[in-house]
């Protein structure tokens, strides 16, 4: 039924679960994966009365942003070699992550956005939302939420 999934992934112990069921679901299913991962752009400094200075040049948040990528998306997919999935990896720097997933599910030509969800309920997840709201909201592409 699909048959290349995008996984986007944070690192983050939510997103580690989310990478592991991913590679079960598409071993299940004979699919492939396309890691990603957002990169953030470098914040713009903000001058004036009681302004941080951040002592980082853009330059450096570049290259400290892509090797955090490069960390996150190549133990996804040794992960992911390991149960013999097949699985490429991508990164974009994009400071609307949804926008960016989107666009690298598009990209890949992938059937199926695979993510997870934070669970936020009630007021804080109206409040809050979530790239995964966002992605469902803005794509065609079927969407399946882990949570």
């Amino acid at each position: 039924m699909f048959k290349h999934l995008l996984v986007p992934t944070d690192g983050s112990p939510l997103s580690e679960g989310t990478v592991a069921r991913a590679i079960a679901f598409a071993k299940d299913a004979g699919a492939r994966i396309t890691f990603f991962y957002a990169q953030p752009d470098f914040p713009m400094p903000i001058y004036g009365e009681g302004a941080l200075i951040d002592p980082t040049t853009p330059e450096q948040f570049a290259r400290s942003a892509a090797e955090e990528a490069k960390r996150i998306l190549d133990r996804a997919k040794s992960q992911a070699d390991a149960a013999g999935v097949a699985a490429d990896t991508d990164t974009l720097v994009n400071e609307v992550p949804y926008e960016a997933i989107i666009d690298a599910a598009e990209r890949h030509g992938c059937d199926l956005i695979f993510m997870a969800s934070h669970g936020r309920r009630g007021i804080a997840g109206l409040l809050l939302g979530s790239e995964t709201q966002k992605v469902l909201t803005h794509t065609s592409i079927p969407v399946l939420v882990y949570r």
